[in-house]
């Protein structure tokens, strides 16, 4: 029966190049000299360290472009509220989400019964997988998807007839 798999995933190298690009403009940059503005990359998470609001701000922009030109999705990214650091430095914490969480795959296959589509859509792990008889139904399904606006960024593999 054919079926394809809705997942939520990151290209990690992309990453590790955007953050990079984004830690050398950073160093290079006149209005960051003499600062102890900084991202770190730990593999799960970024942390941005800035002496002030503008250069939280800038560091923020200057990550999101460089994301951004990688191709990768801002939706996977959780900025969190800046908070203070001491000695009159801020550190923001930036999740990486990666995988399709419980309640927005509920979402996505309340959005899959509502379309009244012959499909079937289960949670496997941290994908959904659907399946049908007909091809035809299953693009009308990620066609349905792709309309929808989602919190998180959606791609379908594993396509098979």
């Amino acid at each position: 029966m054919p079926s394809f798999d809705i997942v939520s995933e990151i290209d990690w190298q992309e990453v590790d190049n955007a953050i990079n690009q984004a830690i050398k403009e950073i160093q290079g940059r006149y209005d960051f000299k003499g600062s102890k503005s900084e991202i770190k990359w730990d593999k799960k998470e970024v942390s941005l360290l800035g002496d002030d609001d503008y250069k939280m701000n800038a560091m923020k922009d200057i990550l999101q472009t460089k994301l951004h030109r990688r191709g990768i999705d801002i939706k996977s990214f959780k900025f969190e509220k800046p908070e203070p650091a001491g000695g009159n430095m801020q550190r923001q914490k930036i999740t990486i989400q990666q995988g399709i969480e419980r309640e927005i795959a509920k979402d996505i296959i309340k959005l899959i019964k509502d379309s009244k589509l012959k499909v079937q859509a289960q949670v496997i792990d941290d994908k959904v997988r659907v399946t049908s008889k007909s091809i035809d139904e299953l693009q009308a399904t990620m066609a349905q998807i792709r309309g929808a606006n989602l919190s998180i960024p959606l791609q379908f593999n594993n396509m098979r007839s």
